[in-house]
């Protein structure tokens, strides 16, 4: 039996949407106050709503959060592998606390339990944040080297410290594939993270800005932690992106597939350090910090990430970028027409 943390997650989903079609038992876990609803929309969105409710149905629903170990005990019997894309993703500064015992301490919690349980394979979905450019490398690869001294996010910090976790199982015997994707493309919960994007390209977004990331589609995501869990591929990482490209670039394909005018004017440096300046006041009077001072930089400085490593070693194929928009796009305008 399979088991999927984060089930109702952007990943997660889309992980439940290709082991349904399996010969798999499948079982995902949820914490208290998750909305099954994107999961469902999604099924029915990819293989219509009479076959997307039968394969929804083959899913073991099991509430156990991440810091509950009586219920993680009861959710690991019969397991044999593990997806964990389970995760907190927040560059608040108030919430370094949750980052580290969501993504750090939870993924201990499920590190120890697959080690308690003899599990067959790990499959972990990390994020390219972890990863820094080497000196005298044009491009970021799996070959980084942390360096703490660096000025990392407090969500970089956490999902580092779950790699840890992870790399600590591998060492006690549990065979482990770790997955870092780029900025994820795809149906989820458009009022957050990445989906966001065309949420806010359809209401009228009016600037962009030129940094240059990777960027990789929700389903070839979950189509690369499949692979490598089915292949004897083990205690490796893989970065997963499909190209790296400028924001501007996105939301451009973004508008253009949502028919709506593309964001026509540049953010500058200068615009973002004044909202710090102007957030930082408003925390005098109770209100919260949403950017850290260093994080206006970071908008401005292009990454390049290398791909190599997984299409040669799994023989990955990734969807082209504008694919993944275009077919994203066409769920943004139906998603409201889904009743559930």
């Amino acid at each position: 039996m399979i088991l999927v943390t984060g089930g109702t997650g952007l990943v997660g989903s889309h992980l439940l949407l290709d082991l349904t079609q399996t010969e798999e038992y499948i079982r995902a876990i949820y914490r208290e106050g998750s909305s099954f609803d994107a999961v469902k929309k999604i099924f029915a969105l990819n293989l219509g709503k009479t076959e997307g409710e039968k394969l929804y149905k083959k899913i073991d629903w099991v509430k156990a959060p991440l810091d509950d170990i009586p219920a993680l005990n009861k959710a690991f019997k019969g397991i044999t592998s593990v997806y964990h894309s389970a995760a907190l993703v927040s560059f608040n500064p108030a919430d370094t606390a949750e980052l580290r015992k969501t993504n750090i301490e939870g993924t201990a919690n499920i590190a120890n339990l697959c080690i308690a349980f003899k599990v067959e394979k790990l499959c972990y979905i990390s994020s390219v944040a972890t990863m820094g450019l080497t000196i005298g490398e044009e491009y970021v690869t799996e070959n980084f080297t942390w360096h703490p001294e660096n000025d990392h996010t407090e969500y970089a910090i956490s999902k580092h410290g779950a790699e840890i976790e992870v790399w600590r199982a591998s060492q006690e015997g549990v065979p482990v594939v770790i997955l870092n994707p780029g900025v994820i493309l795809g149906a989820g919960s458009w009022k957050k993270g990445s989906s966001l994007i065309f949420k806010k390209v359809d209401e009228g977004l009016n600037y962009h800005f030129p940094k240059v990331t990777g960027f990789v589609g929700v389903k070839d995501v979950a189509a690369a932690a499949i692979k490598a869990m089915d292949s004897p591929v083990k205690n490796e990482q893989f970065i997963v992106i499909t190209e790296n490209i400028s924001f501007k670039k996105v939301l451009q394909f973004v508008a253009k597939h949502l028919n709506k005018p593309a964001p026509g004017k540049q953010l500058k440096p200068w615009m973002v350090y004044i909202g710090w300046i102007l957030q930082s006041i408003t925390t005098w009077f109770g209100g919260k910090k949403l950017i850290r001072k260093g994080d206006h930089k970071s908008l401005f400085e292009n990454t390049y990430y290398s791909n190599k490593k997984i299409k040669e070693q799994l023989d990955f194929k990734f969807t082209p970028l504008e694919e993944v928009i275009k077919e994203t796009a066409g769920y943004y305008r139906k998603w409201n027409s889904i009743d559930y």
